[in-house]
């Protein structure tokens, strides 16, 4: 967590200290978008988890960096923040953030129900919205298909009822993915979410060749496999080739390798360090790699 010095020289940095807090019509920068299948409607392709980052109760001083780095998220043109009851006071947090910085028309909320039978995921639902301070959730998952046949049956009315926008499943472990399968062929899904890294790729094989064919978005979660692949290159210099694809950091090279999948939507990468957010944001900007460039980067680590 960085410290309130360190908050403000990395703002003073990056120029943002005279003016912080962001209201919703700061300029915004243009984001690679991609399409939602099921509807048309584009999001930017480069999100923002919340799992253990947002996690930082009411102190004042703890929420300072996560103010920060959800509003340069939206000046940085995101808009998909990704969270979930499991993940503590991180609704909360999102909810009463971005009532303070005046960016809530700017958000696309995705959140999760993570509970059994069905009037426990109505309340936790509805929680949810009280949290994060909106009438609407624009993508409710079931989060690690936890009474997955519950909850579709609510979110199917609900969504009719306008009450959310999308709706989709998740996991973020391999060994679910023949569940994953099993949902996504049986129901009417807009989202699923999933692990998939430049090291984890299992997904190529069934599941994201199957969500283009299905019309589903695909969300990414942990796309730094837990920060383990920048262990991985710690101390290595980037290729020169990257600069082939407006790379600039390692950062970079593992989410524009995710990027460059055609299947991919959204990945969520979670930081609550705003150098970190400002150089996921980049990964949204510029080329990607093509399929020869994409072997290279694979091959590399």
């Amino acid at each position: 967590m960085l410290t309130r010095r360190e908050l403000l020289q990395c703002l003073a940095a990056l120029g943002l200290a005279s003016r912080w807090p962001l209201g919703a019509q700061a300029k915004t920068v243009s984001q690679r978008l991609r399409t939602i299948p099921s509807s048309g409607e584009t999001i930017p392709a480069v999100g923002l988890g919340t799992s253990r980052t947002f996690d930082v109760g009411g102190d004042a001083f703890e929420r300072e960096p996560i103010k920060a780095v959800l509003g340069e998220f939206v000046k940085q043109g995101g808009t998909l923040v990704d969270s979930s009851p499991m993940y503590g006071s991180a609704e909360t947090v999102i909810g009463d953030l971005a009532s303070e910085l005046n960016v809530q028309k700017s958000l696309f909320y995705a959140t999760k129900v993570w509970t059994t039978g069905r009037e426990e995921g109505i309340a936790q639902m509805e929680q949810s919205m009280q949290r994060m301070r909106t009438k609407t959730i624009d993508l409710m998952q079931v989060h690690n298909l936890v009474d997955t046949e519950t909850h579709l049956k609510t979110l199917y009315q609900w969504k009719e009822q306008g009450r959310v926008r999308y709706i989709g499943i998740t996991h973020y472990l391999v060994n679910y993915f023949d569940d994953l399968e099993r949902v996504m062929r049986k129901h009417r899904l807009d989202f699923v979410q999933l692990p998939y890294s430049i090291v984890t790729r299992e997904a190529e094989q069934r599941l994201l060749p199957l969500a283009r064919d299905k019309g589903i978005a695909i969300l990414v979660n942990r796309p730094y496999e837990k920060g383990a692949l920048f262990r991985k290159t710690r101390g290595k210099p980037l290729p020169a080739w990257a600069a082939e694809f407006d790379c600039h950091s390692w950062g970079q090279f593992y989410l524009k390798f995710i990027l460059a999948h055609p299947a991919i939507t959204c990945v969520i990468p979670a930081t609550s360090k705003l150098k970190h957010l400002v150089d996921n944001m980049g990964a949204g900007l510029g080329r990607l790699p093509d399929q020869r460039q994409r072997q290279k980067m694979a091959e590399l680590i």
